[in-house]
């Protein structure tokens, strides 16, 4: 069994997407979690050792961070199609994209969020907001999704990104066609359906 452990609006709206996207057997556990503006609290019913979200249990293991998850499902659902199999030569793209979701988009997004982003060393570690529009747009004008011409979990992450806040990507018609491709996936339907607890 799979339970994922979800707070409406967050991080873990992507992972509920990513299972539809597998059409998984899964259920959700709805929590409360500590929100940016200081609202809510945590949840004592949810496992993660931060009390954040997403958390995902599988018969007993307990999965966390969002690329761990995507890389524990799409390894263990390998023919839904979400993700190139090991054997593929396109999992080095869709690897890489997951990695520099987490290693770079999210702290360089954050860096300018916070007006840190004009510190040398942090943007020499990380890349620069510029940089990393560049390397968003030549991908995309390059291929269809993110990693190649399919889509893929690492899409998932990047364009939930967009969803949320259309300025967390560079402003480009081919970016806006992207998301719009991704927007119209009958998975992503289905999991805003489960987004919050039902009436």
């Amino acid at each position: 069994m799979l339970t994922l452990y979800h707070a409406p609006q967050s991080r873990s709206s992507r992972i509920l997407w990513l299972l539809e996207e597998l059409g998984a057997d899964y259920e959700i556990a709805y929590v409360d979690i500590v929100h940016a503006d200081g609202s809510g609290g945590p949840d004592a019913k949810n496992p993660h050792p931060d009390k954040k979200v997403p958390a995902l249990v599988h018969d007993g293991t307990l999965i966390t961070e969002s690329i761990a998850i995507a890389l524990y499902l799409t390894d263990m659902c390998p023919d839904a199609g979400i993700a190139p199999k090991v054997s593929n030569p396109e999992r080095g793209a869709y690897l890489t994209w997951l990695a520099y979701y987490a290693g770079v988009m999210e702290p360089v997004l954050n860096l300018q969020f916070f007006d840190l982003d004009e510190h040398d060393g942090l943007a020499h570690t990380f890349r620069s907001r510029k940089e990393m529009d560049e390397r968003i747009l030549a991908s995309l004008n390059a291929t269809t999704y993110i990693a190649g011409e399919n889509f893929s979990a690492a899409d998932i992450m990047i364009a939930s990104l967009g969803h949320f806040i259309r300025e967390m990507l560079p402003a480009s018609d081919v970016v806006d066609a992207y998301l719009e491709r991704c927007s119209d996936r009958p998975a992503l339907a289905a999991a805003n359906a489960k987004e919050v607890p039902p009436a």
